[in-house]
């Protein structure tokens, strides 16, 4: 299911400004920005970078981008570099020969060959390793690679939409991503606003999201109570429309009238209540940015323009570190919360040495 919302549906009228893109809800001046450049790199061969925190609708995007250009008719082919190894995403990517490696009992092919004539989407490409980066950096350039374990080169007439929810810049920055590889994805970047610059659109979404889990749990939630969206607009939205998308799909299966009341949100939405023995409830996301803001800020070389990387990299280590606490230490609740792949979120714990066990 889309990120963003999707429906076959107009939601009404739209009023003045750029018109949404079929099976994209919403409206706001931010949104319509997506839309304008959305639609004018879709005609070209462009590559394109798509940024935005998790849980946006990143592949939503990529795919209209697809569906919009001369390349609709080939396939739209889906790679999460962030859930799989090193070995096994360039295996996946490229395809490997028979006994490349134990296990590769056959010929296979890989997802650039299978997006022949199409559109791939490298989603969490700042996942790749530098090594990797060399490789996707030649399919750009020369259009050209080969199977894991074989000498024969393919050509490849594919265009590549890439997507990453961190600062490419930064990562290049702290050597972590290669600086050719980033101009090369960078050709025309589109930024997916967080659910918090688009507030106006959580009505829309939220009748959306009630539609859509009304029809597949056989329920008849189709009243909102007073207060109910306004408690909604008012939180900050750290995992964005994922997020809400989970909230209303909670609410529509505990309702037990057909009414979508406060009562039925997370605590951390509501804010109604803090848990004793806690000095801020688990949402309060805005005192954790500005403390730790302020830890980084001190921290870091300004003279070196440390500030951004050390800022962003601080904020995430504490929301996860908050999420695996909420969830008991199970990283499979955890991801699922944050909106991320399992994969992902044990590489992150690594990196920022938190505690790895998973009950």
């Amino acid at each position: 299911m889309a990120i963003l919302g999707t429906s076959s549906n107009s939601l009404g009228s739209h009023g003045p400004g750029e018109p949404p893109i079929a099976g994209i809800i919403g409206n706001s001046p931010a949104m319509q920005e997506v839309y304008r450049i959305t639609r004018r790199v879709a005609g070209s061969n462009a590559s394109v970078l798509i940024l935005g925190e998790t849980g946006v609708g990143k592949e939503l995007i990529a795919s209209a981008v697809h569906r919009l250009s001369h390349r609709s008719g080939g396939p739209f082919v889906r790679v999460n570099c962030g859930a799989l190894s090193e070995s096994l995403l360039e295996s996946e990517l490229f395809g490997h020969v028979r006994g490349a490696f134990t296990g590769a009992v056959a010929n296979r092919a890989g997802r650039f060959e299978a997006a022949q004539g199409g559109t791939i989407f490298l989603d969490e490409i700042n996942s790749t390793t530098l090594t990797l980066q060399v490789k996707l950096l030649r399919v750009l350039q020369e259009k050209e690679f080969e199977r894991v374990g074989d000498t024969a080169t393919l050509n490849t007439d594919v265009r590549i939409i890439a997507a990453s929810n961190r600062d490419l810049m930064n990562e290049v920055r702290e050597e972590r991503f290669r600086e050719d590889l980033y101009w090369r994805l960078n050709v025309v970047p589109i930024e997916i606003p967080p659910l918090r610059r688009r507030r106006e659109d959580i009505p829309a979404l939220v009748s959306f999201f009630l539609e859509h889990y009304n029809e597949v749990n056989d329920r008849y939630v189709v009243h909102i109570a007073p207060g109910t969206l306004e408690a909604l607009q008012d939180y900050h939205w750290p995992g964005n429309v994922r997020e809400l998308q989970n909230y209303i799909e909670r609410s529509v299966v505990m309702a037990e009238t057909d009414e979508l009341t406060p009562s039925l949100l997370p605590q951390c939405v509501t804010n109604s209540e803090i848990p004793a023995g806690d000095e801020k409830p688990t949402g309060d996301i805005h005192s954790l940015t500005r403390e730790v803001v302020l830890q980084g800020l001190g921290e870091a070389n300004l003279e070196e323009g440390g500030v951004h990387g050390r800022v962003v990299d601080r904020v995430e280590k504490e929301l996860i570190a908050q999420v695996l606490s909420v969830c008991g230490g199970v990283q499979t609740k955890a991801a699922a919360m944050l909106g991320i792949n399992r994969n992902t979120l044990h590489k992150k714990i690594k990196d920022y040495g938190l505690d790895e066990s998973d009950n």
